[in-house]
């Protein structure tokens, strides 16, 4: 009788030693799948939704491919390489600062070139262990309020992306944007994103496995429905007009995969604006995957007696490659998800677990025109709970200390208002190393974050800079 404990799988997963079982791995890689599948959705739409420099647009049925692609190669590598139950894809603020910061400076090559720079970067920081030094450089506060910042911002743009927010058109004055397309709310795909909002954080609120997934295939049902039926213009839905596609199953559209160049953006922008775009996705990165590796670990009860996580080199050598692989298949930076917390919670110990998530973003592959009908008002409903999510770092931080609580502020605040991450970050590390300094409290401050604060003052004061300089 076969016994899965003398197996090599087991052995090698450590499947038994770690009280799991084949079921409760394959059970645990469907979890975490199908809470984490909305990517195949988002990230089309987020970087879809963009143009570049030159007004370039990229294809909704590329990026699906390319998306459950690299998906798919690095989980599966995290899996078998960090044995670990993490599922890696394109991380939601990676892309929009891809999208909405790298984009309208350069090509979209270039943009993805800098993302493969930013993983090799993380790369050698691992190899070289300055990963760790980096991490201790920058407080905990800033850390949490630069998640709260991009929470803020990518809801934002959910709510433009669904029209709920607009631009008043020629406004000057001191009202920028709008309630709807001329202050009130109106027409069916509106109404769709609002009865998807509300779906979705009812489903939330319930605890419901999967739910934003959930939330975005019924809503697009529910479009697909209202646009057969009702008299709608398409350009009320903006970019993609739910419709039933002729195929379910198409063979995957490759041409994004190595469309990039990796030192095309060094013609396009400054080396200081460059340096910080680079620092920005760096940042984004490293200290999203630091949190989800050590929370989904702990979770699992993975942890050592000195609170490490095991093989946590390899891990961190993988997710760089990953953001590395990401920018080389323009799907963007590629990371470790929070939400392969919910397959642990199915029972996954091991990166068996992994490999069945893997498994099913290679699936994927053969169904991305289900994802090209997907409008941006069942969508974007998403960005606004994903937003959510992020904010709840905010009740990590003190607010009764302005020493910290101040830079968290502007980081948070910056962000949305400017639609600059970038902006956001240096603001809040700026006003950080000011207060300290004032307060007689320089010496607190780790040289790496002087250095960056430096960096971005530059960046702030570019134009009277290169004035004085005679640059232009």
């Amino acid at each position: 009788m076969f016994d899965i404990r003398t197996s090599p799988v087991d052995r090698y997963f450590e499947i038994s030693a770690r009280g799991s079982t084949l079921g409760r791995e394959i059970r645990g890689g469907l979890a975490t799948f199908f809470t984490m599948a909305y990517i195949l959705v988002l990230n089309p739409i987020i970087l879809g939704s963009a143009e570049d420099k030159f007004g370039h647009q990229l294809s909704g049925a590329q990026l699906a491919t390319v998306t459950a692609l690299v998906a798919a190669v690095m989980t599966v590598v995290m899996g078998v390489g960090g044995n670990l139950p993490l599922a890696v894809a394109a991380g939601l603020g990676l892309n929009a600062v891809v999208a909405f910061q790298l984009a309208p400076l350069m090509s979209w090559p270039d943009a993805m070139g800098l993302v493969v720079l930013e993983g090799i970067l993380i790369c050698v920081l691992v190899v070289t262990g300055l990963r760790e030094a980096v991490m201790h450089a920058i407080p905990q506060a800033l850390k949490q309020a630069i998640s709260v910042g991009i929470g803020l911002f990518i809801a934002f743009i959910g709510f433009i992306d669904a029209g709920f927010v607009t631009r008043i058109p020629g406004e000057t004055g001191t009202v920028p944007v709008q309630l709807g397309a001329g202050g009130h709310l109106s027409g069916w795909p509106m109404l769709v994103f609002c009865l998807g909002v509300l779906l979705t954080v009812a489903l939330m609120a319930r605890k419901v496995k999967g739910a934003i997934l959930l939330s975005i295939v019924a809503m697009t049902l529910v479009a697909i429905v209202i646009n057969e039926i009702a008299d709608i213009p398409a350009a009320a839905w903006g970019l993609t007009v739910p419709a039933v596609p002729e195929d379910i199953v198409a063979a995957p559209d490759f041409g994004l995969v190595g469309s990039f160049s990796l030192l095309g953006a060094f013609e396009q922008i400054g080396v200081v604006t460059l340096v910080l775009l680079v620092f920005t996705l760096l940042l984004s990165d490293f200290f999203d995957t630091m949190g989800t590796v050590v929370g989904v670990s702990s979770e699992a009860g993975l942890l050592d007696e000195n609170g490490k996580v095991p093989h946590l080199g390899r891990v961190l050598l993988i997710d760089g490659v990953a953001a590395a692989a990401g920018g080389a298949a323009s799907a963007s930076s590629n990371t470790s998800y929070i939400e392969s917390a919910a397959g642990v919670g199915e029972g996954a110990r091991t990166g068996f677990a992994s490999v069945v998530t893997g498994g099913l973003f290679a699936l994927a592959l053969f169904l991305t025109p289900l994802a090209t009908v997907v409008p941006a008002q069942a969508a974007a409903p998403a960005l606004v709970a994903v937003g959510f999510l992020l904010m709840a770092q905010v009740r990590h931080i003190d607010w009764t200390s302005y020493e910290i609580a101040i830079p968290a502020f502007l980081t948070i605040a910056v962000m949305p208002f400017t639609y600059s991450i970038t902006n956001g970050i240096g603001a809040g590390f700026l006003a950080y190393v000011v207060i300290k300094a004032v307060l007689g409290k320089a010496r607190e401050v780790h040289w790496l974050l002087w250095g960056t604060a430096a960096l971005f003052a530059v960046y702030f004061a570019i134009d009277p800079i290169e004035q004085l300089l005679g640059v232009r």
